[in-house]
């Protein structure tokens, strides 16, 4: 008869041994809290560094657009070799030759738009409107990260309550199958009941299995998120946890207008394609630029030669003027699509209001319906472990079944489950509705974290200590996370404490669009 403290000493022979062997192969280990997790995933993602380029080389545009309204200076130069097909008769040489020489040109001229009909003045105001885009852009992105970085952390809390369950579930059912053996060893309860708790163990550890794979393919996914190797054991500092939202649903809509990202770009697209419209109307202007010259520049030809040529030097100093008259309708077609583009921006931004608008609903209605789950989940839990302690006690007492506790185990397995997921699914969704409301998050400078920290043999020196404590914790593991109900902090701000946060980098932005004006 294998006994479940039999099960406890193995286990802990087990670990002690397992890591007597495996000195020389530990993992590295990283602990993080929350916010180092945002600020890594911010730091080293490349989605995020993507939009940081693109915010650089639209920087680069607006001040080539800006630029092309200054002065333009341009220096020439050209060499060529020319002669005559027949000879020609030279009066003063008194000779026929066919004039073979080099001829050199030189020139420097300078040239400022004084008018564009509109043209400059529409190309800056598209490299405006792009730069500023994609300055809301970069904001959309940092958003989206800390959205993904934060629920990247709070599946992997998920997936540690889970563990944490099943193996808790396995723990109860084992004790539960020790006590059924000892009464049918002396005759107490039948065969039958035997069969039916191995069968209901094998259950639970089955699914201890598929939890703990659910946990290391969480873990493995907020390495990814990171930037760390995907093997790195990840020590999380926080706890899946709850603190109620105070915030209304108006004020989160009213938020979102005034901070979602995507409603900015939708605005500088409109201004785009204004800018873009303008452009194309100049078409039908005058263009007029103030010119200045200096050339020089000469030839030889028989071995007579004025090379720089300072002899032909000569300045020049005036305005030129060119004006479409007629282009078989070209710049007319381009007017039109100017038009139709505005009219879609116009229409895009109606599409994206409605969008957000839907979005901060959806979020913010998911938000409350897991908390309301929540408090009736934990009512559950509470119910549930009274009925199964009963249930236990009833059926030590031979007045009870062994269906019974099956049955009062199952539907205490289910109410944690269900619990865990409404925690689960209240903290997801409260850091999906402050994306969908804009709540930004400040641009972390450039900076080091800790590399994960790689074990060395010496800590084998205390693998027998370690192994020993392996079945207290691993028993301990269900009691911790039961206790999950009674902590209720929250691992997320609520959207009005963000605020602050927002607005400084909304401040920054602002500072950014200024020096580039």
């Amino acid at each position: 008869m294998f006994s479940y403290k039999k099960a406890k000493n193995v286990l802990a022979l087990t670990a002690a041994l397992s890591v007597l062997c495996s000195q020389s192969v530990f993992a590295a280990t990283l602990e993080l809290d929350l916010e180092e997790t945002i600020q890594r995933a911010l730091l080293t993602n490349p989605s995020v560094k993507i939009a940081e380029y693109n915010r650089k080389a639209a920087k680069a545009d607006y001040s080539a657009a800006k630029g092309a309204r200054g002065i333009s200076i341009s220096l020439n130069h050209s060499t060529g070799r020319n002669g005559y097909a027949d000879p020609q008769y030279n009066q003063q040489l008194n000779i026929w030759t066919k004039g073979i020489g080099n001829s050199h040109s030189n020139s420097i001229t300078a040239s400022l738009p004084i008018f564009t009909g509109g043209e400059l003045q529409g190309q800056i105001g598209q490299a405006k409107a792009n730069y500023r885009s994609m300055l809301s852009a970069e904001e959309q992105a940092y958003n989206e990260m800390k959205e993904t970085a934060t629920t990247g952390y709070f599946n992997m809390l998920n997936a540690t309550n889970m563990k944490a369950l099943r193996q808790e579930s396995v723990d109860r059912l084992q004790a539960h199958l020790d006590n059924v053996i000892a009464q049918y060893n002396v005759g107490i309860v039948a065969r039958a009941d035997v069969l039916r708790s191995e069968v209901e163990l094998a259950n639970a550890q089955q699914n201890y299995i598929t939890a703990s794979n659910q946990y290391d393919v969480a873990e493995a996914t907020l390495n990814n998120i990171i930037g760390t190797p995907l093997g790195t054991t990840l020590l999380l500092k926080d706890r899946l946890q709850y603190e109620p939202y105070e915030n209304d649903m108006a004020y989160c809509l009213a938020y979102s207008e005034q901070h979602r990202p995507e409603l900015k770009q939708a605005e500088y697209a409109i201004d785009s394609a204004e800018a873009a419209l303008v452009v194309a109307r100049s078409g039908h202007m005058p263009k007029i630029n103030a010119v200045a010259g200096n050339y020089w520049g000469g030839s030889d030809s028989d071995g007579n030669s004025n090379w720089p040529g300072d002899d032909n030097e000569h300045w020049s100093v005036g305005i030129t003027a060119s004006m479409n008259i007629f282009d078989s309708g070209v710049t007319w077609s381009k007017i039109h699509a100017a038009q139709e583009n505005l009219a879609k921006a116009k229409e895009s931004q109606r599409q994206i209001k409605d969008n957000v608008e839907l979005e901060v609903r959806t979020d913010y209605l998911n938000l409350r319906e897991a908390e309301k789950r929540i408090t009736t989940t934990q009512v559950a839990v509470a119910s549930a472990e009274e009925d199964y302690h009963i249930a236990v006690v009833r059926y030590q007492a031979g007045v009870g079944t062994n269906i019974d506790v099956m049955d009062a185990q199952e539907a205490l397995t289910q109410a944690k489950t269900n619990y865990y997921q409404a925690l689960y699914n209240y903290n997801t969704s409260k850091a999906a509705l402050n994306t969908s409301m804009g709540v930004g998050v400040p641009v972390p400078e450039p900076r080091t974290f800790p590399e994960p920290v790689e074990d060395t043999a010496a800590q084998a020196a205390d693998a027998q200590s370690a192994g020993s404590d392996t079945a207290a914790q691993t028993e301990n593991a269900a009691s911790d996370s039961a206790q999950a109900p009674a902590n209720t902090a929250d691992a997320e701000q609520p959207a009005a404490e963000n605020a602050a946060s927002t607005a400084a980098e909304n401040g920054n932005t602002a500072a950014a669009e200024q020096t580039a004006e």
